[in-house]
């Protein structure tokens, strides 16, 4: 098995996806891009595939047209170390998207996103149930997470 990868279907912004994941994130870059031989009646978009890694995890940007589109059922998770990685990693994909509950965002393609700090499962699942009732009831009413109101919430 040569391993699994990522292909996800575009509806005419397959390459300007793939230009703004590769600049969002580091060790990123586009490795290959192939273009419709016989363009669809009608049709203006010539790039048929983009293939492409995210921090060394490849990808394939396919620009199929308005068939299938996105949901929440599906979403990538950029777990983040500290306050700035949320927040770089937040603001850069909510830019023309949208911002959801508890980490939660669909970008302007229409993928969904979770950012989440690293350190969520300790205030989460720590030994002080009591604490980790609080974090969890914090959570809920963030938007981008805050590193520092999880904590503060699970010390009590």
């Amino acid at each position: 098995m040569n391993g699994i990868s990522t292909f996800l279907w575009f509806d005419g912004t397959a390459r300007a996806a793939a230009e703004h994941y590769v600049s969002v994130f580091p060790r990123s870059r586009i490795t290959r891009e192939s273009v419709f031989q016989d363009p669809r009646p009608g049709e203006e978009r010539e790039v048929a595939t983009v293939t492409f890694e995210l921090d060394g995890r490849p990808f394939t940007a396919l620009d199929g047209g308005p068939l299938f589109s996105f949901t929440p059922a599906i979403s990538f998770v950029v777990s983040c170390e500290d306050q700035a990685e949320v927040d770089y990693y937040w603001e850069r994909l909510t830019e023309g998207g949208e911002e959801s509950q508890c980490g939660w965002l669909v970008d302007r393609f229409g993928v969904s996103w979770q950012v989440v700090p690293a350190m969520l499962g300790e205030v989460l699942g720590g030994p002080d149930p009591d604490g980790a009732a609080r974090a969890s009831a914090a959570m809920l009413q963030m938007r981008r997470f805050d590193i520092a109101a999880l904590r503060a919430a699970y010390d009590g």
